[in-house]
């Protein structure tokens, strides 16, 4: 299918052979329903050459060396930015699947300038549960999850902000890109999206589950730090008090 007007991005720290074979996974289903750029970035000590052996060929790998068992996610997304060179950006979990026609919806909203974000899911961010992962992994096919949804868990109710986005890359800059303030695992997803509502971005959803392909939580998917998690949720608190404030403020006109 022709996307080539969206680069998808995934940042990539392989702290498991779970995360390994998600990745691979995730690559090869946008790689096959899309000619869209896929660029994915991967942070480690030194370069193994696994994973850049092991994606399609057609996707641009690109290394950093990073001693930090804490992977500086935001920082390395905003590097990654500086290389796309398509009018729409795509940021991508590298455990995460939605039907490829929820992605070509997205995309239309923002080619037809009725958005800037969007989120190419709705309500149901799924666990995808082992047994399932694992059929899915051997036999490729995303209608094996849609047929097998109400077997699995919705996190993050009610309102998931995570997982993925495609973006209008003008509005995405514009907006300030993600926030290194947040440093490591968790809650950059909610101020991300406060912040676009402030700015008076337009965001919309398309209707459809994201599908998430469990793995292993090491110190990349939980909350590492009670200092750090402070210090995030001054972050997304300073965000809510503007929209608390704008809110205020409109009333009073």
């Amino acid at each position: 299918m022709h996307l080539k007007q969206l680069t998808f991005l995934f940042l990539v720290r392989l702290d498991t052979i779970d995360r390994l074979e998600n990745i691979i996974t995730v690559t090869n289903y946008i790689a096959y329903n899309f000619d869209s750029p896929i660029f994915v970035l991967e942070c480690a000590p030194f370069n193994n050459g696994v994973l850049e052996k092991l994606l399609n060929k057609r996707i641009r790998y690109f290394f950093q060396e990073d001693n930090d068992p804490i992977l500086f996610r935001t920082k390395f997304l905003n590097q990654m930015t500086l290389k796309v060179d398509t009018s729409f950006i795509a940021i991508w979990d590298t455990d995460v699947i939605v039907p490829s026609n929820q992605i070509v919806q997205a995309v239309e909203l923002l080619s037809t300038g009725k958005a800037d974000f969007v989120y190419p899911y709705e309500k149901q961010f799924l666990e995808v549960t082992k047994i399932l992962r694992k059929l899915y992994l051997q036999e490729g096919k995303i209608e094996l999850l849609e047929q097998n949804s109400k077997k699995m868990k919705e996190m993050y109710t009610p309102n998931p902000l995570g997982g993925a986005f495609i973006a209008n890359l003008h509005s995405y800059r514009e907006s300030g890109l993600e926030n290194e303030n947040f440093y490591g695992w968790g809650l950059e997803d909610g101020e991300r999206f406060y912040r676009w509502e402030n700015l008076g971005y337009r965001i919309l959803r398309i209707p459809g589950p994201l599908f998430h392909l469990s793995h292993g939580r090491g110190i990349n998917s939980t909350f590492h730090n009670a200092d750090q998690y402070l210090n995030k949720k001054k972050e997304v608190y300073s965000v809510t008090r503007k929209m608390e404030a704008n809110v205020i403020s409109s009333g009073m006109d």
